[in-house]
């Protein structure tokens, strides 16, 4: 194993140096088999271009998220236990099984639905974000990737961007990095994000993760903007995601199921969804 690995995952009892204080940490609200973590109304922008991360444990047909639309965001999920059914208006559709990716960028309008397979269970994390101008009413497009497609670097998957030589086949504009690590009880791990990502957070599926002197187990904890290392012990076998980012330079325009960056565009995403509905009506989809 590379040394460097080694020394990142090594067993020790020490707390994890303190180089960026948490400034702001939730539990969420949970409705049904979903929680949302974070919301621009709950962060105040602290972590933009990531909007909305939901940690969902989906456990029967009954759970199933029907036909719904989408604007100016990509969505991105990871399955950490079961499978998850899927099918949208971009032609994709299809079973994600336990460790696939999907990466659905909206764009101007898509319609999409999904759930556990039948007589199954689905678990993961769900994240949005905010895409550019440049993309926010661009084609809509998705990717999803078999667990065999997704590089790893130690214990940490990587779901968007770069991490110690291993990198995703998804390829975003803005310089976003997406992560989904698992740890064993007293396991220590290091990430140092690239040079400027002055955005980071932390949220906690399985087990207790201590991180800048604090406990976080079941939330989702955001870092003081800066550009400094983040260190993790796991106290019990852990599991979480983590994400790193240039600061999303634009306002959070949010519609019902929509995200963009002024009131124009926002208009013009709604408009193309409202179109897409109708399409879907007509030919007795939904």
């Amino acid at each position: 194993m590379n040394t460097v690995i080694e020394r990142s995952l090594e067993r020790t009892s020490q707390q994890p140096t303190q180089h960026r204080p948490i400034v702001y940490r939730t539990r969420g609200t949970t409705r049904g088999g979903v929680t949302r973590l974070i919301s621009p109304s709950g962060a105040e922008g602290l972590i933009k271009p990531f909007v909305f991360l939901d940690l969902f444990h989906l456990r029967s047909s009954g759970h199933k998220m029907g036909m719904h639309p989408h604007s100016g965001i990509a969505t991105v999920t990871v399955i950490m236990d079961g499978a998850l059914e899927y099918r949208e208006t971009t032609g994709s559709e299809g079973t994600l099984p336990t460790g696939g990716i999907e990466y659905m960028s909206a764009g101007g309008g898509v319609w999409h639905e999904g759930g556990p397979v039948e007589n199954g269970a689905v678990r993961g994390f769900q994240l949005w974000l905010a895409l550019p101008p440049e993309d926010e009413n661009g084609p809509s497009h998705s990717m999803y990737l078999a667990p065999e497609r997704v590089q790893q670097a130690g214990p940490a998957r990587v779901v968007l961007g770069n991490h110690e030589g291993a990198g995703s086949d998804i390829r975003t504009r803005a310089p976003i990095n997406y992560l989904h690590v698992t740890l064993k009880d007293g396991e220590r791990w290091s990430y140092t994000p690239p040079a400027g990502h002055d955005v980071a957070w932390v949220a906690v599926a399985d087990g207790t993760l201590e991180t800048a002197g604090a406990r976080l187990a079941g939330e989702l904890g955001v870092f003081q903007k800066g550009e400094g290392r983040l260190d993790f012990v796991a106290r019990g076998d852990t599991q979480f995601v983590l994400g790193s980012s240039a600061t999303h330079p634009h306002p959070l325009v949010t519609g019902y199921y929509s995200v963009h960056t002024s009131e124009a565009a926002l208009e013009k995403g709604e408009a193309g969804i409202a179109r897409l509905g109708a399409e879907l009506r007509a030919a007795g989809v939904m």
